[in-house]
């Protein structure tokens, strides 16, 4: 399983087809965007209310103007790139969230969500194939000299980093971190993970979860995959991870051809009436 580029997208002028065929090709796709692209042109307009939906007032309460912003600009970059997946409107889609935050679409479970959002960076990802994370930061973030390192590394990737040269030590880290965000975030665990508890890798081998003794702790169920993405002028360190649930890629995404053909022949056949047939037929129809 392949993870392709992340896709540049604005609000206009976007070629959404490709975000189509990137899932049809892989299962996955990354989508990216600049907040000033995506930032609300009328901040308490109608327009925004409808496809902001349920997160309308949580939209409202931040008293923050460039955090409100932020959060506005991800969830329509995210309603967007997904709506373009299911061939739906934005503002039809109904963003939720579980327990641990997660976010995910009402009914819409044939297609797995992620976002990340860090100055003027929106990053989104999106999956067919099970569960999928994102996680992306600037590149010229200090960690290592911070000492972050205690609090992000396994004593394994301590000891890998340590015989890094110098000069490739924070870059090391910055992907070590964004790579257990993505995880994360997939799991449905965000922060709640301690990251000393699970690792990865060096870079330039493929990329698995380790235990902290840095034997291997999963398998060829999950990909990863870790770019550099330039911006705005800035390069930002960004990585995902996408989970195979093993029930094959989803070649429809389209909310309009949800239901499962067999599942209408079989309640069809159950019901045992010609009215039956003619009533689900209109849904598979259309």
């Amino acid at each position: 399983m392949t993870i392709g580029d992340p896709l540049a997208v604005t609000v206009a002028g976007t070629n959404w087809a490709a975000v189509r065929t990137e899932l049809a090709a892989h299962g996955t796709a990354l989508v990216h965007g600049r907040l000033d692209d995506w930032r609300p042109a009328d901040p308490g307009g109608a327009s925004l209310r409808a496809t902001l939906g349920r997160d309308w007032a949580r939209y409202r309460d931040i008293t923050h103007e460039e955090i409100r912003d932020q959060f506005a600009a991800s969830r329509l970059l995210l309603k967007h790139a997904a709506a373009a997946a299911l061939h739906a409107e934005p503002q039809d889609l109904e963003l939720m969230y579980g327990p641990t935050g997660r976010p995910y679409l009402r009914g819409c479970d044939q297609i797995d969500i992620s976002l990340s959002h860090t100055d003027d960076l929106l990053l989104v990802g999106l999956t067919t194939r099970g569960l999928v994370g994102v996680d992306a930061e600037r590149s010229d973030r200090r960690i290592y000299s911070r000492g972050l390192d205690r609090h992000i590394c396994t004593p394994h990737e301590r000891l890998l980093v340590s015989e890094l040269p110098e000069e490739e030590r924070n870059p090391s880290l910055l992907r070590l971190w964004t790579l257990k965000e993505a995880y994360s975030k997939a799991i449905g665990q965000g922060m709640r993970f301690r990251f000393t508890e699970f690792g990865f890798g060096p870079d330039g081998r493929p990329t698995q979860v380790h235990r902290p003794d840095g034997t291997p702790g999963a398998g060829d169920e999950w990909s990863f995959r870790t770019c550099l993405l330039v911006s705005d002028g800035l390069e930002f360190c960004v990585s995902a991870a996408v989970y195979d649930a093993g029930l094959g890629r989803t070649a429809d995404a389209q909310i309009t051809t949800m239901l499962d053909t067999d599942a209408v022949a079989a309640l069809t056949e159950a019901l045992e009436g010609e009215w039956s047939h003619d009533y689900w037929s209109q849904f598979l129809d259309h």
